[in-house]
């Protein structure tokens, strides 16, 4: 279902193995050139320690605010190949990786199919995310709760913000 409409989604990448810097702006950048996607803003870098599976190397985090008019499910295959592009193996739960790209909000839409789930799930509990998306898009409302009010609720001791790609 793409739409005439442009719709605001939002999306977080992170990684932890090889050149992540690189992997972003390779990220962007094929975003940028895919049709029906335009990118609107972009955060700062943050580095953070993993979560979930704590022996392996800091994440670095941003997110990424884009104007679209494909599909959730269209988003999410584009994320999804841009990532295999990057080298990403999913091997392991919450483990290692070269570039991950989680698509975090579609408007206002709540999607709920197998393999896609929007708003993420876990997104209002994790300040690697919130912190990000907070930067460049505080009043974007997840579940009726703007983002900047879901980013004071959670710790974020130890997301660090670094610096611009």
């Amino acid at each position: 279902m793409a739409t005439d409409e442009p719709i605001f989604a939002a999306l977080s990448l992170g990684g932890n193995l090889g050149d992540v810097r690189a992997a972003f702006r390779f990220a962007l950048e094929r975003l940028a050139m895919a049709e029906g996607v335009a990118v609107v803003a972009t955060s700062s870098v943050y580095r953070t320690a993993p979560w979930g599976k704590l022996d392996q190397p800091d994440f670095l985090n941003m997110a990424a605010l884009l104007r679209v008019t494909i599909a959730p499910r269209a988003l999410l295959d584009l994320c999804l190949a841009i990532e295999r592009e990057q080298g990403r193996a999913r091997l392991e739960h919450w483990g290692p990786r070269t570039l991950d790209i989680d698509v975090l909000t579609y408007g206002d839409m709540v999607v709920d199919e197998p393999g896609l789930a929007i708003p993420h799930p876990r997104l209002a509990e994790r300040a690697f995310v919130l912190t990000p998306l907070a930067e460049i898009a505080p009043d974007t409302l997840v579940g009726g709760v703007r983002v900047e009010d879901l980013c004071a609720g959670v710790d974020a001791a130890g997301v660090e913000k670094t610096d611009q790609l």
